[in-house]
């Protein structure tokens, strides 16, 4: 696979071009927390910090704010927070690490989960067709030439083999979400059925289990698919098996409400060359590929269970990592990120109106680092994967980073 991370397109803004700010805003200080965290975070503050140097050059790039969080061995003592930039710019207030944002396509790990788990439950094998776990009246193929869901199975869903068309690609649509017809449809209610039948519409990217094509269709199919085998709604089944047992207070699946649980500051795009506040949103229209809401300090709790192994048997656990029919590109639900420095990690981003962000970690999920910007994805990639070297690599081994 390549050094960089894959560039999932993620509901919201799959060609992100983001200069939002003057370039007086790169002159802001860098801020340390100040409200008082719950014990579960626990960041401690202390002086600039490889990682808040990095947060300070994706503001300098044009992000309002920017902040992260970096988890040693489990521990909340061990928590450091850093932050750059405002969560607000009409009152300049300062992000926190407390504060609630939309996660975007970071919503997928936690879908794959589950469904390793109905595979680990023997519940369904991840070479089953899909089509034969949807829920009754769900659309399975357009029209002649157009793709069918049928002949794709479940593990191409997962590692994005599919070859089915991204809905957020579609014409009319993007220009709704994230084109210049968003101020007018940010509220649009969207049901998975009919982002479904926009996808079947257009042609398949690929032939099933050709190629590697990242596609918010396929995690909108694999909801469907949770669905049609527990009875439950996806998020109901990622509440019950992923957020209560690990405490994951912060986190949420706000189907079409478009308001944030406080604390939370906003987030901002560029539409038409203008500056848009873009935090309110009915979130329906990404669903089970991107509609989360949560906290840096949920991030790592949960990347931390995951990727230690307490989500998932060994056996479901390879499965999670396994890159081969992407050919490094992306494992089921995860991707591998190989840093400047050598050192690998794995993990997920997200970015959906107002909002980017990532989390990697060490495979066996003791050192976790998740950061964000309120922004759509930013500019200066270089410096996101800055904030992952500062966090991983040795100093001595973190100059080129």
């Amino acid at each position: 696979m390549p050094l960089r991370p894959p560039r999932p397109v993620t509901p919201g803004r799959p060609h992100p071009i983001v200069r939002l700010l003057p370039a007086a805003l790169a002159a802001l200080s860098l801020t340390a927390c100040t409200s008082t965290p719950p014990a579960s975070v626990a960041p401690t503050a202390g002086p600039r910090t490889a990682e808040a140097a990095a947060l300070h050059r994706l503001v300098a790039d044009g992000a309002p704010g920017a902040a992260s969080l970096v988890t040693r061995n489990g521990r909340p003592s061990s928590s450091r927070f850093a932050a750059a930039g405002v969560a607000d710019l009409r009152s300049g207030r300062k992000m926190g690490p407390l504060d609630h944002f939309r996660a975007g396509s970071l919503t997928k790990t936690l879908v794959a989960t589950v469904v390793l788990q109905l595979a680990g439950e023997g519940r369904l094998s991840l070479d089953d067709r899909a089509a034969d776990h949807l829920p009754p009246g769900m659309p399975l193929s357009g029209a002649h030439g157009a793709s069918d869901l049928r002949r794709v199975t479940i593990r191409q869903l997962l590692d994005h083999t599919s070859g089915l068309f991204n809905y957020t690609d579609d014409p009319r649509l993007a220009e709704q979400l994230y084109g210049k017809g968003f101020l007018a449809h940010r509220y649009d209610r969207h049901t998975p059925a009919e982002l479904l039948r926009i996808a079947l519409g257009h042609p398949p990217t690929a032939a099933p289990g050709a190629r590697y094509a990242y596609s918010n269709t396929n995690y909108l199919v694999l909801g469907l698919v949770i669905r049609g085998v527990t009875g439950h709604p996806y998020a109901e089944e990622l509440r019950r098996r992923i957020l209560a047992p690990f405490d994951l207070r912060g986190t949420s699946f706000p189907g079409d409400s478009p308001a944030l649980p406080a604390p939370h500051g906003r987030g901002y795009s560029r539409i038409g060359g203008r500056e848009v506040d873009s935090t309110a949103l009915d979130p329906s229209r990404a669903g089970a590929a991107g509609e989360m809401i949560t906290t840096l300090g949920d991030l790592n709790r949960f990347f931390a269970a995951l990727l230690g192994g307490r989500l998932l048997a060994p056996r479901q656990m390879a499965e999670l990592r396994g890159e081969q029919a992407t050919h490094g590109a992306y494992g089921l639900g995860v991707y591998a990120t190989r840093l400047p420095c050598g050192v690998t990690v794995w993990g997920h981003n997200g970015d959906i109106n107002g909002s980017y962000a990532q989390t990697a970690g060490t495979a066996d999920g003791r050192h976790l680092v998740s950061f964000r910007v309120n922004t759509d994805a930013p500019a200066g990639r270089a410096a996101g994967t800055a904030v992952l070297a500062a966090a991983f690599c040795p100093p001595h081994r973190n100059r080129r980073a």
